[in-house]
């Protein structure tokens, strides 16, 4: 029996320990907070319970798979989400995107006028090819550079991938309402990225979403996390909380353990579930890796900033709501310019669950609302914790919310603000990026940290690691964890050494609710 350590118990790290523990290897998981779930965190207040990460889950199978391939199905029901989300433009027109692709047309005809529904019919082809190509050779494997090479070399695929495009150019080239871009051009911020710098292969979430439908967990998501975290238990999985880990330990060129409280912990192989940056800049001797300088020359994805509304009354309407602004550009101008700054008019992203387990009455409901904003950074960026700064943003995003037909400030009964600031005390994420770096430029594919290290014996999961944050890509990144590292008495293991093997393909289903 291999003894394996994973820093951090959030869903990348304690799916790798389901994975391991599984797989005959007896795993140790520490995590520096008093609780498991990283960024998919939970908040409960007055009655109310609010997720603080994720509010939809995508490529359900995706965790389905996670649960047979380590013991049998949760029981963890899925609802659907229809519509899956309504978008409401400055202009006051309004998109409501059915759960059900087939519908999707007609609802951009409504929304757009006569024509639109054909251009995202184009999209949608053209994204599912892109999805043949990415989907299974480059998301579902660890990074390949003579994958995409192959792929390079085919002419056709190449057109389709067109690293050279952006996913704003994409959207110029193919969408001739603006409205439609924007629409486009949100899925970007998946990432954390500016959509005028990401390349175009990522609008294939555009695609995942509606081929695959948006899904809910009835009691919130964070559920999922409850349910892995006792998987692994079942497992016999040891998570130990309040246990930061201080550094990892080196010895004779391959990582041997970790430091916690002052004391080596040994270990044949590390797991690192912390952000990539920390791991390389903080937790691995100097120069360790080489990666350290290729992340500090990278800049760092968006945050977030964050308001839990509890509210009276409620507000009939989609459960997800985008609220556009006049000027999408100038929005990431202000997060990623010289000079980051709060968005002056940001969009503003409402999660509203008609959830009776999260409210404490038929009366009441908690509303969940995001904007993008520029990372945490008092040296040269916005220091999101200056005296002040909470309460008059907050102050701002609520009146830009009754200006565009969502006025709910005489309905408040309390406010909790999250900042940037916040979201890195909480999660590690330097600056509160918590996406790790943004997914700028052609070969953003190529510069994401792989999940297996240079240093031997070490293997990086995460949503700052290969393939990407989300829950989907997130539990992705454990699946390919667990399978460079193989069962006990594999060669990894053992020595340290490449597997040529990875985890099988599978075909995604959505289950049924």
């Amino acid at each position: 029996m291999s003894r394996v350590v994973v820093i951090g118990a959030g869903l990348g790290g304690l799916a790798t320990a389901a994975r391991l523990g599984a797989a005959g290897h007896r795993v140790t998981v520490y995590e520096s907070e008093s609780t498991v779930g990283g960024k998919l965190g939970v908040v409960e207040r007055d009655g109310f319970t609010f997720d603080t990460g994720p509010s939809l889950l995508t490529m359900p199978a995706v965790l389905e798979q996670l649960f047979v391939d380590t013991g049998g199905p949760a029981d963890l029901p899925l609802a659907a989400v229809d519509p899956a989300c309504a978008y409401v433009f400055a202009d006051g027109a309004r998109l409501e995107l059915p759960f059900d692709r087939t519908r999707a047309p007609a609802a951009f005809d409504a929304a757009f006028g006569p024509g639109a529904g054909d251009a995202w019919r184009r999209l949608h082809t053209r994204s599912r090819r892109l999805w043949e190509l990415v989907g299974e050779p480059v998301l579902r494997r660890p990074v390949s550079l003579p994958a995409l090479a192959r792929m390079s070399a085919r002419p056709a695929d190449l057109m389709a991938v067109a690293p050279w495009r952006t996913i704003d150019g994409l959207g110029r080239r193919m969408l001739t309402d603006p409205r439609m871009r924007m629409w486009l051009n949100r899925y970007a911020t998946y990432s954390g990225s500016d959509p005028r710098r990401t390349p175009a292969v990522l609008s294939v979430t555009a695609f995942v979403e509606q081929e695959f439908g948006a899904w809910y967990v009835p009691g919130g998501l964070r559920r999922i996390v409850d349910a892995v975290a006792q998987r692994c238990t079942s497992l016999g999985v040891e998570i130990r909380t309040g246990a930061p880990v201080e550094a990892v330990t080196v010895s004779d060129g391959r990582a041997t353990g970790v430091r916690v409280d002052g004391a080596e912990v040994r270990a044949d192989v590390v797991v690192s579930d912390a952000d990539a940056g920390v791991l390389y800049d903080r937790l691995l001797p100097p120069g360790t890796g080489r990666m350290t300088q290729r992340l500090r020359g990278r800049p760092p994805s968006m945050a977030g900033f964050v308001l839990l509304l509890g509210l009276s009354g409620r507000t009939p309407g989609p459960a997800h709501r985008i609220y556009f602004p006049h000027d999408y550009d100038a929005e990431f101008d202000a997060i990623f310019g010289r000079a980051p700054r709060p968005v002056p008019d940001p969009t503003i992203y409402v999660h509203a669950p008609d959830d009776p387990a999260l409210r404490p009455n038929d009366d009441s409901e908690g509303w969940f609302v995001l904007v993008n904003a520029p990372a945490h950074h008092p040296a040269n960026g916005v220091d999101w914790d200056a005296p002040g700064l909470r309460g008059r943003y907050t102050r701002r995003v609520l009146d830009l919310l009754a200006e565009r037909g969502a006025d709910v400030r005489d309905r408040i009964r309390f406010t909790q603000a999250i900042a940037p600031a916040d979201l890195e005390r909480r999660t590690g994420a330097p600056g509160g990026a918590i996406y790790g770096t943004a997914s700028h430029g052609p070969r953003a594919a190529l510069r994401r940290p792989a999940n297996r290290s240079r240093l031997p014996g070490l293997y990086l999961v995460g949503g700052s690691a290969h393939p990407g944050g989300g829950i989907p890509l997130v539990l992705m990144s454990a699946e390919i964890v667990a399978g460079l590292i193989g069962p006990v008495g594999s060669a990894a293991v053992s020595s340290g050494a490449p597997r040529s093997t990875v985890a099988p393909s599978r075909r995604h289903r959505s289950p049924s609710t």
